[in-house]
């Protein structure tokens, strides 16, 4: 069998990473396998471990991966309301910000683990954009707001994602809408 050129591998493994973020976003860190998710990319079992020393350290690189998509996709307050707070957004976890797809996977990892630091890091990314995109308080107030809007996001899409009933799904969007925009 060929060996894949340096070129390849690294189309591979970057291939590898943008499925692991989707999948792992749909199902869990601890719903979806290697063997899944190299079959989803297109590519043998075998050659996991040539490019990640294990599962762990691949769910870390498809955290961020999964986070700089988010980050591309803010843009101001009202827009980001309109698809954080979106059907759209909760329909499709697999698309969508890591931290309201994974809070619940990544609670459960030990702390210390590569997961659970970048997810911190990304807890701390969000507040920091969402702090940029809402009007100037005292410092402690508006670190205060910007962390009880960020949770009032993610937790929102998580229970939105949870119930089997539309209409209250879309109820706790608007809710969630209604109480950032203030």
């Amino acid at each position: 069998m060929p060996r894949v050129s340096q070129e390849q591998a690294r189309l591979n493994r970057q291939r590898v990473v943008e499925v692991a973020a989707a999948l792992f976003r749909e199902r869990g860190l601890h719903g979806v396998g290697v063997a899944d998710i190299m079959a989803a990319a297109g590519l043998t079992h075998g050659g996991f471990y040539g490019q990640f020393a294990n599962k762990e350290a691949l769910a870390a690189e498809a955290f961020d991966t999964a986070r700089t998509g988010s980050k591309e996709r803010l843009g101001g307050l009202d827009d980001l309301l309109a698809n954080y707070l979106s059907l759209g957004h909760v329909q499709t976890p697999g698309k969508g910000c890591p931290l309201a797809a994974l809070a619940n996977d990544v609670a459960r990892e030990p702390i210390g683990s590569p997961v659970r630091a970048r997810f911190t890091d990304g807890v701390r990314d969000l507040a920091a954009a969402l702090a940029g995109l809402t009007p100037r308080a005292a410092k402690e107030r508006h670190t205060q707001q910007t962390l009880a809007t960020l949770a009032t996001l993610v937790g929102a899409v998580v229970l939105a994602r949870a119930v089997d009933d539309e209409a209250l799904a879309k109820a706790l969007l608007e809710a969630a809408t209604a109480s950032a925009a203030q």
